[in-house]
């Protein structure tokens, strides 16, 4: 869906050629058997944005609902790119980065409702902050409650052990305890944080041209967190600003019609990220102790599953 405003030309040295306008922000999303969420999505995407130009691309991995013939009749503006197959959500996501053509690219979820101006307001910010690359804005259930995802730390092994052994939950206030979903910082605050979530994150095209794209290696899970420390990496601040809001299910298509396979993808990316950026920190009995417990983990919640089904 492209849509170009009255701004001129953008600042980003990117530009589609003459005296055309550059392309402000590009709309990123993956499919897969969310059409009932996608109508509302994409409606709220022009006042989510305001006044700038935008495009949307939609990658389809191979939805069984008849999405595509869905966005072909009520939506043919939308650049859509079919897969014969699942591919992933990560080599998805780069199949419509690689297409997109704005200065900020956005990564969105079908199953998300933006706010009027959310996505306006997470530009606004990344244009006033060169040395912020990424955004991401407060992320709550449709019934209004925080989705604590929405902002994370570096995510170290007593961080995600802390948060699977509820340590997080009982003790939110100690930082020991909290550096997972980082429970202590006040959800209505803005804060720099390691992490924002790929159901909705802002990226400044200049860190795609500096890091790259999502590690593909990550099916599907763990590749935002993975990016994002790239990018902190790379001397980027990403930033939480909770006076944007986005609204998401959670689960809708996508890992909600393939259960146990995004089970298995979700302990298996946990798995990558572990060995990709801390193994080389920690003893090889720790690193087995480590690969043991999400071993476990990953039985007993495909077990889980099998049984209340």
């Amino acid at each position: 869906m492209k849509q170009f405003g009255w701004f001129g030309v953008c600042g980003s040295g990117r530009s589609l050629g003459g005296s055309k306008p550059c392309m402000k922000v590009s709309i990123c999303i993956v499919n897969l058997n969310a059409k009932q969420h996608l109508s509302a999505c994409i409606k709220s995407l022009s006042k989510s944005i305001g006044h700038r130009s935008y495009e949307t691309i939609i990658v389809d991995n191979h939805s069984k609902d008849g999405s595509q013939k869905f966005i072909h009749q009520n939506f043919p503006d939308i650049q859509l790119i079919k897969n014969i197959r699942n591919e992933g959500y990560t080599r998805a996501i780069n199949q419509a980065l690689k297409r997109a053509e704005g200065k900020y690219l956005v990564v969105l979820n079908p199953d998300t409702l933006p706010e009027p101006d959310s996505i306006s307001i997470l530009i606004q910010f990344l244009d006033k902050n060169d040395e912020i690359g990424i955004c991401g804005p407060k992320v709550v259930n449709y019934d209004g409650t925080f989705q604590q995802s929405c902002r994370r730390g570096i995510a170290r092994p007593a961080d995600v052990l802390s948060y699977f052994l509820g340590l997080s939950k009982k003790y939110p206030q100690n930082k020991k305890y909290t550096g997972y979903h980082l429970n202590h910082l006040d959800e209505n605050e803005i804060n720099e944080v390691s992490g924002v979530s790929g159901s909705c994150m802002v990226i400044k095209r200049e860190v795609i041209e500096n890091i790259g794209y999502f590690d593909e290696q990550f099916f599907a899970y763990q590749e935002d967190s993975d990016y994002c420390l790239r990018a902190k990496e790379m001397g980027w601040s990403i930033y939480y600003n909770p006076n944007s809001i986005v609204k998401h299910i959670g689960g809708a298509g996508g890992s909600g019609t393939i259960p146990m396979r995004a089970i298995f993808e979700w302990h298996r990316s946990y798995y990558l990220y572990y060995f990709k950026h801390f193994a080389s920190d920690y003893s090889t009995l720790f690193n087995l102790f480590y690969s043991f417990a999400m071993f476990g983990k990953l039985i007993f919640a495909e077990g889980k599953y099998l049984i209340l089904r």
